[in-house]
């Protein structure tokens, strides 16, 4: 009894105030990151603000697009999703590339921890011979090294979007002003 009351409480409390973006952020973040048919192929970036969500990224599969659409629209408190998450096109040259750099990547001996995770943080974006590699490693000397290791496969060039860990907390952390 206690346990329901208390939940009434809380949802009145959230029906009373508008959420705030960060909150609204990190459970689009979540919807996508439990999204169990997200590859390391697929790259999804979310955007908010005053409560307008945007998706943006690329999928290999026009299914996930739609899907991701319909997950983050059940997130309390957004007033609109726009949805430019863009389907890469089927291509065998462009499955090549992909399964050979995640192979050259995830089999080096430096990126075994990352291939172990659950979602590993390296994506391998593949879209007409052009790479891109976006996601998060621990240090710069990772980021060039995958960005190394994702050369010589026939690919026409390599973007490196990787960031490091660094680099993500700083981008997350308030501004501060000077006053």
């Amino acid at each position: 009894m206690l346990v329901t009351l208390f939940a009434t409480a809380a949802a009145s409390a959230s029906a009373q105030e508008p959420r705030k973006d960060l909150q609204i952020f990190n459970d689009v973040a979540d919807q996508v990151n439990r999204y169990t048919q997200i590859t390391i192929f697929d790259s999804i970036s979310a955007s908010v603000d005053d409560g307008h969500v945007v998706l943006t990224g690329w999928v290999t599969m026009p299914y996930k697009r739609d899907d991701l659409e319909k997950r983050v629209r059940k997130v309390e408190g957004l007033l609109s999703v726009d949805n430019k998450i863009g389907v890469l096109p089927v291509s065998q040259f462009d499955d090549q590339l992909r399964f050979r750099i995640a192979r050259a990547i995830y089999g080096h001996s430096l990126f075994w921890g990352y291939a172990s995770m659950a979602n590993p943080p390296i994506r391998v974006v593949v879209n007409r011979g052009h790479v891109t590699l976006e996601g998060v490693v621990q240090s710069n000397v990772e980021r060039m090294l995958a960005r190394t290791l994702a050369t010589g496969f026939g690919e026409f060039d390599v973007t490196n979007d990787l960031k490091t860990d660094a680099e993500v907390r700083e981008a997350m952390e308030p501004r501060k002003t000077l006053n």
